[in-house]
């Protein structure tokens, strides 16, 4: 059987370590191509758009797809809506791998945000240096409030760069250690973290540190989902890829 994986994730990178040589399941996988160098996965990969839900569409019944796995990045809303669409009228069946969302704890200082724009409106009575560990695609949010010093750690650079006056870029690539975050929130002077909350373990640890600090941490919600049922954990997703060939 053809097995679409929807990739970006960890998730989706161990999928297709698990699937590579499967003597039933003929996998491949999809990256958007919104990272500059991604990590590529041991399997035949595309990289690139579809062109919306109708070329998806096509896509699955000209390669014969038999089965979707969408193990994009729990904020990449448009893939996993498109997906959804393309899904249903191709009449492929489809399935969502997903981590679930971190959960606060005693002695976390979150503050649920329903998106950017209201993160950034959330710093005004926070404090002056803001450490933004959301990617590169929505830093222009927070033009909205100049006044802040921030540090932004991103994979590659954001396009265009965002007219903050006050402004540091960091690029790399988690995972990353509750060591090394707090020695670089101690170093930089962060007074106040902003996350998505994407769940899993490559990131948490920025987490750990604001707690460690007593950091308030602006935490925006994930978006929606789109009523498609839900795997948890590379396992779950083999098997039921097994079960559908």
């Amino acid at each position: 059987m053809k097995a679409l994986i929807l990739g970006g994730t960890t998730e989706a990178t161990a999928l297709a370590k698990r699937l590579a040589g499967h003597p039933r399941i003929d996998a491949r996988v999809s990256l958007a191509g919104r990272t500059k160098n991604p990590v590529l996965p041991p399997l035949p990969t595309r990289i690139g758009g579809f062109g919306g839900v109708e070329g998806l569409a096509e896509h699955l019944r000209a390669e014969g797809i038999g089965a979707v796995i969408d193990a994009t990045h729990p904020f990449a809303a448009q893939i996993s809506a498109n997906a959804a669409a393309a899904c249903a009228l191709a009449d492929v069946p489809l399935r969502l791998l997903t981590r679930p969302a971190w959960v606060a704890g005693a002695g976390d200082r979150w503050i649920g945000v329903p998106d950017m724009e209201a993160a950034a409106l959330a710093l005004r009575g926070l404090g002056d240096t803001v450490f933004l560990t959301i990617g590169r695609q929505e830093v222009a949010a927070f033009e909205a409030v100049p006044d802040k010093r921030y540090l932004i750690r991103a994979v590659d650079p954001p396009d265009p760069m965002p007219a903050l006056p006050r402004m540091s870029l960091i690029l790399d690539r988690g995972p990353f250690t509750v060591e090394s975050e707090l020695a670089l929130m101690r170093k930089e002077g962060v007074e106040v973290v902003v996350s998505k909350n994407s769940g899993g373990h490559a990131t948490d640890a920025k987490l750990e540190a604001a707690r460690a600090l007593g950091l308030p941490v602006v935490m925006v919600e994930r978006p929606a989902g789109n009523g498609v049922a839900e795997l948890h954990g590379v396992d779950e997703a083999v098997g039921w890829l097994e079960g559908m060939g």
